[in-house]
């Protein structure tokens, strides 16, 4: 039998389906069998890829996650010293994430998908975004912006700062009181990402 070619657009389909359905039922309700009516393939289509939604969301996830971290850093002019525009891009990723509905219908619906990649184990979309973080350090130690240290310990610090706040910023915030709102809290992230920085 010829194995089956998988190519970008033909994930892509997939995992729009994938997307609509969550967004429309959660997780636990929806089935690969809409996933494929969704995205008009076989089951065993699915199948010989994807062994169970759990790992269909997986790379949803590590898709739309990945490219809405990489969409928020800012364009650089030449010569721009690197930890100002990684600040940005960063606050940028998380206010993102935080409106990002596919995050959002999963921190509502489904918050136990979340957890193995809080307390257990790094995931796919994780590691991609410490290779990008560790990338930009090397880049921002080299240009004087960024303080000298351990490359993968700073990337997976910074990645920790972030991530609790993608995840527990909403848990903190009054948005009736001026001095505890979103963008409050997002500017207290900045500090914090600039302090933790520079040289």
């Amino acid at each position: 039998m010829t194995p089956i070619r998988h190519n970008r657009s033909d994930n892509d389909a997939v995992l729009d389906a994938v997307r609509d359905c969550v967004l429309a039922v959660g997780v636990r309700r929806t089935t690969l069998t809409d996933v494929a009516r969704r995205a008009g393939v076989s089951r065993m289509t699915l199948y010989r890829r994807w062994p169970d939604v759990r790992s269909l969301v997986g790379d949803l996830m590590t898709r739309e996650w990945i490219g809405v971290a990489t969409a928020a850093m800012p364009e650089r002019r030449p010569g721009t010293p690197l930890r100002g525009p990684l600040v940005d891009g960063l606050v940028a990723a998380v206010r993102a994430l935080g409106e990002h509905p596919l995050f959002r219908k999963i921190l509502e619906v489904d918050p136990e998908l979340l957890l193995p990649y809080v307390l257990d184990r790094r995931g796919a979309s994780q590691d991609t975004l410490l290779q990008l973080l560790a990338d930009a350090l090397r880049e921002g130690h080299a240009d004087g912006s960024v303080r000298v240290g351990h490359t993968e310990r700073q990337a997976r610090a910074v990645l920790l700062i972030a991530q609790s706040f993608t995840l527990s910023l909403r848990t903190m915030t009054d948005e009736d009181d001026p001095d505890l709102t979103t963008e409050a809290f997002l500017a207290e992230l900045r500090h914090t990402l600039e302090r933790t920085l520079a040289p």
